[in-house]
């Protein structure tokens, strides 16, 4: 019988109930304090373009389950004649790429962390559609818990392709640490102050992803 213990594995798995004790404490202390900040963004988007004032979408977690994802909602809800929606540009508001350039639209994502669907810090939950156009290796981003943050996210965020993304993505989930985590919290918001990578040449915010 082997008898030898794995003191790495345990390691890594303590720091990630760290990780998520953090998450959820921090999130909530920052929620209370927010919650004056957010009340203004409401009124204001509910003055400026009306009800709903949340943007709520189903998006894909940890190992693909699907939990509801909230951002403050940044565009309008106008059809083209066929009642289909315009595209991203047309509908995005003044007010919509304030909120997006500051990052002010993700702190909803604050109750995501708080009930558990998402960390701080990992790769960005996208649409449920794209689960089936991942190749293997690409879905190893759903190793993890989804961030409001990430490694690609201060490393091109949307100005990057979606290959370069995924690549980033996948390095985050084999190389992930708390230290890891701090530095991108930092940078993170070194980018939010600097205006970096908000959207792809040519597209309010990203291109769709067709695997």
């Amino acid at each position: 019988m082997n008898t030898t213990f794995d003191y790495s594995r345990r390691f890594t798995k303590g720091s990630r109930l760290v990780k998520s004790l953090l998450d959820k404490l921090v999130a909530a202390i920052a929620l209370l304090i927010l919650s004056p900040v957010m009340l203004g963004v409401a009124i204001a988007i509910y003055i400026r373009m009306g009800s709903p004032i949340l943007f709520a979408q189903p998006r894909p977690g940890k190992n693909g389950r699907i939990f509801i994802f909230y951002k403050f909602r940044t565009m309008t809800n106008q059809c083209d004649s066929h009642g289909n929606f315009l595209d991203d540009a047309r509908r995005l508001t003044p007010l919509g790429q304030f909120l997006r350039q500051t990052s002010l639209d993700e702190l909803p994502q604050l109750w995501n962390v708080v009930k558990g669907d998402m960390s701080f810090v990992g790769p960005r939950p996208l649409l449920v559609e794209y689960l089936w156009r991942y190749t293997p290796k690409q879905a190893r981003r759903h190793e993890v818990k989804p961030g409001i943050t990430g490694w690609a996210q201060i490393n091109g965020r949307n100005a990057i392709s979606w290959e370069e993304k995924f690549q980033l993505d996948v390095w985050y989930v084999d190389s992930w640490s708390l230290w890891l985590d701090l530095k991108i919290l930092f940078l993170t918001l070194w980018k939010v102050l600097h205006k970096e990578g908000i959207s792809q040449a040519g597209h309010a915010t990203m291109e769709e992803f067709k695997g």
